[in-house]
């Protein structure tokens, strides 16, 4: 039996990506209140070898673009990583969820078997589609969305549970 990879991903991706703007626009407002600079802000990182802000909203945009590309068969779009303000990183939030809108169910017929390969780092990964899917793209989608709310909440703004989970 094949899973039906689009019910499993876009619909997930999406929603993930919805409460990342929610979470962007709290840092915002945040930063607006505090006086705070935004650049300073969306450029936080935890420890110095750590990505900051705006680098963990791009990856968890790319990945998701990259897997709804590479399910359905198109071409990956290409954004540069150029965003320091949350006005920029929400639309590239924005633009990735137009994206993933634009998929059909229909493109995703046989993703489950799907040869995937990827270059990641310094390696070359390959993975069955269904594995992919679930072993690589939902746990670095979810990292990264939850490094940008920890980010966020470490420096003050008022979030909670709710807004990573979102609500129906």
């Amino acid at each position: 039996m094949s899973q039906n990879l689009y019910a499993a991903s876009i619909p997930v991706f999406i929603r993930a990506l919805k409460n990342l703007a929610g979470i962007l626009d709290k840092g915002a407002a945040f930063a607006v209140d505090h006086g705070m600079d935004e650049k300073v802000v969306t450029g936080w990182r935890l420890y110095p070898n750590m990505f900051p802000l705006t680098r963990q909203v791009q990856i968890a945009c790319d990945v998701v673009k990259g897997a709804g590309a590479r399910l359905a068969g198109v071409e990956i779009p290409s954004y540069p990583d150029n965003e320091v303000s949350f006005a920029e990183l929400r639309m590239r939030v924005e633009k990735t969820i137009s994206f993933l809108n634009s998929l059909q169910e229909g493109q995703f017929a046989g993703a489950a078997e799907k040869q995937i390969k990827l270059k990641a780092g310094n390696q070359e990964l390959e993975f069955r589609g269904d594995s992919y899917l679930q072993s690589w793209v939902l746990p670095n989608l979810y990292f990264h969305v939850a490094t940008a709310y920890n980010l966020l909440r470490g420096i003050g703004v008022e979030l909670g549970k709710g807004d990573f989970l979102g609500r129906d």
